[in-house]
């Protein structure tokens, strides 16, 4: 008996000892999760146009240009754990925005938050053309760190991020995390993540109505309104606007909070899919408070060149402007449920072919379906191209109503054709370069690849857009 003990003994201490010795091997030899430095840099440039500006309650131009680069830098800090930095900015013109203070003068002082104080000529504008106000242009600048911690199998990681972005009138800031599972000698993984977005609003309102928040009924006679002709319907001066059911808004929060759900798996050597769902909802400011509504049941008024008043919905209109009745007013909370499918299958040494498709749903009463291709066409060991295609079709939101269609009995409506009922169509191809030995080199960084993209995209209300996008990846 006491010679089992001791040779059970023995095992065991051989066992464990080999145990220690398979551990502290796998912990010198395992392989890095990043072993080098890597940079990226993506630029981006997009231009679009439409007849269904929000901001000119839901008609008006829509003419917009924005270039954007993005730099991100992933850092190993030891074999486990890698630190990912994206620095982001966003400069954008638009003939939307720039309305919300639309009255061009010849002589005029632009005050705080781009409304102008004084003037000493007729003010004119019109939604079909930019206006010279200070909203005319803007700029989006991002910060957002990511910190990844593998286990030594690499069958387990966690991540934490942390986020921060300002523009004019708006500043986010977002933390969160997740975990990533991997099963089955690493053919499944499963991810679940959560996020964290606690933003605020610093609210602007067209002109017209900031004026009437500031001097109530007497608006009239002081500020930038003071000596300025209204036109009612018919091109008669009238003191009778008053828009009644505008006030300002009691709360500049907007939080987000989602969770995401994911699980991917390999199915063949040659077939991969995955499919996920997320769970987000949003409290607070979901309206945009320069964004105008106006009444079918409430008089209409106009400051401009009154000789345009009978063609105001037409784009011939260069001279005159109608008064906003509102702004647009959204519920204050919001749940979005989207589930969608991935698949990629590999063909052959040339062909691959990728698919997407998501559904998406909401308590605004919208939903949408999403469907995507795109097969990748490998033409030697540097380049491959990449046609795709995009079809995207949704419902409008039970809020949504065109321009003049909402009537002031209502509690919530927008004229945000964002939210309307519409089916898009995105075509586009891109092309890719990889330089598998880095022989290029810049500021001590290997250039291993190179992506271009270009997609056009076409809303079936009008709305055109173009984007253009470059990639670059350096390796130290």
């Amino acid at each position: 008996m006491k010679k089992n003990i001791l040779i059970f003994a023995i095992f065991s201490s051989i066992v464990s000892f080999s145990q220690e010795k398979v551990k502290d091997t796998i912990k010198k030899y395992k392989k890095p999760v990043l072993e080098n430095v890597e940079a990226d840099i993506l630029m981006s440039y997009y231009k679009q146009d439409g007849v269904h500006s929000a901001v000119s309650g839901g008609m008006g131009s829509e003419k917009l240009k924005d270039f954007a680069t993005n730099i991100t830098v992933a850092v190993p800090m030891n074999d486990d754990d890698v630190l990912t930095i994206d620095t982001g900015i966003s400069a954008y013109t638009s003939a939307s925005s720039s309305n919300i203070n639309p009255f061009n003068s010849n002589s005029s002082t632009s005050g705080a938050s781009g409304h102008t104080t004084t003037t000493t000529s007729p003010p004119y504008g019109t939604p079909w053309l930019a206006s010279s106000g200070a909203s005319a242009s803007d700029q989006l600048i991002s910060l957002s760190g990511n910190y990844s911690h593998s286990s030594n199998n690499r069958n387990f990681i966690w991540n934490a991020d942390v986020s921060v972005s300002n523009e004019f009138d708006y500043t986010s800031f977002g933390f969160g995390g997740g975990i990533t599972k991997l099963f089955n000698k690493k053919n499944t993984e499963l991810s679940l993540k959560t996020n964290i977005y606690l933003d605020k609003w610093r609210p602007i309102y067209p002109t017209e109505l900031h004026e009437y928040a500031k001097y109530g009924n007497s608006f009239q006679n002081n500020g930038y309104l003071n000596g300025v002709t209204i036109y009612n319907q018919n091109g008669n001066a009238t003191t009778s606007y008053k828009p009644i059911k505008f006030t300002t808004l009691d709360t500049e929060k907007r939080n987000s909070y989602s969770v995401s759900f994911s699980f991917s798996q390999i199915v063949t050597r040659k077939l991969q899919f995955s499919i996920f769902f997320d769970l987000l909802r949003q409290e607070g400011l979901l309206s945009t408070p320069y964004q105008r509504i106006y009444f079918a049941d409430v008089a209409n008024y106009y400051i401009g060149q009154k000789q345009y008043i009978s063609d105001y919905e037409s784009s011939s209109n260069i001279g005159v402007y109608r008064l906003a009745d509102d702004i647009e007013r959204l519920p204050s909370s919001r749940v979005k449920l989207p589930i969608g499918f991935r698949a990629n299958y590999y063909i052959n040494e040339r062909f691959k072919l990728r698919t997407y498709y998501r559904y998406y749903t909401d308590d605004w009463g919208i939903s949408s379906q999403t469907a995507n291709i795109e097969i990748p066409i490998k033409l030697n060991d540097k380049f491959t191209v990449y046609p795709m295609y995009r079809y995207y079709t949704q419902n409008a939101s039970k809020y949504f109503a065109p321009f003049e269609q909402h009537l002031s009995t209502e509690t919530y409506y927008t004229s945000d054709y964002d939210l309307s009922k519409f089916i898009t169509n995105q075509y586009g191809f891109g092309v890719s370069y990889v330089d598998i030995f880095t022989n290029f080199h810049l500021f001590g960084f290997g250039l291993k690849n190179i992506d271009f993209r270009y997609n056009n995209y076409q809303r079936n209300d009008g709305l055109i857009a173009n984007i253009i996008t470059f990639g670059f990846k350096f390796i130290q």
